[in-house]
């Protein structure tokens, strides 16, 4: 990171932590606010979509995401979701002509970096790959990003197990 950081002085690595974020799950008000057109919108409306507003207004610039993905209980973490669920927009992420869906952010790449406590490795009856891959793949595929790639990395539970007491006792 810090070689990037040198060799591209005046880019700009925007970096949200989900999990200090205090995303809201999407609620029939906010389908209400977003199917609503923006010149029609009441000012609630506007205050319902303000935080997708400013999550979608982090993304347009950048070139690739590159998302950390931790696999709990063989899904992705309920926070990715609900962020998915704020920035994947009618109009915004997304158009639709005629009822046919296509990407807005077409020309993206995206990484993702799956970790889970079990080691779930290509070859084993499961993989982190089986779960986790197909959401992200699929919904930023829908957006436009069709360039994707995705590594696991498996065993943390072995790391934490050994250095958390709580997790000592209970593994």
């Amino acid at each position: 990171m810090q070689n990037w950081k040198q060799a591209n002085p005046n880019r700009k690595i925007p970096a949200r932590d989900l999990t200090t974020s205090n995303l809201s799950s999407v609620t029939a008000e906010w389908i209400g606010a977003a199917c609503n057109p923006e010149a029609s919108r009441t000012t609630a409306q506007n205050e319902v979509l303000a935080l997708s507003n400013r999550l979608i207004a982090e993304i347009p610039s950048a070139n690739e995401y590159v998302s950390g993905v931790p696999m709990h209980n063989f899904a992705v973490p309920s926070v990715l979701k609900l962020w998915i669920d704020q920035i994947v927009r009618l109009g915004k992420t997304f158009s639709s002509s005629d009822g046919v869906p296509a990407g807005l952010r077409k020309n993206k790449k995206a990484a993702f970096f799956i970790a889970s406590g079990g080691i779930y490795e290509v070859g084993r009856a499961m993989t982190s790959f089986d779960f986790v891959e197909p959401y992200p793949r699929t919904i930023f595929g829908f957006a436009g990003v069709t360039d994707t790639s995705f590594l696991a990395g498996g065993g943390v539970a072995a790391l934490t197990c050994q250095n958390s007491t709580w997790m000592h006792k209970h593994c």
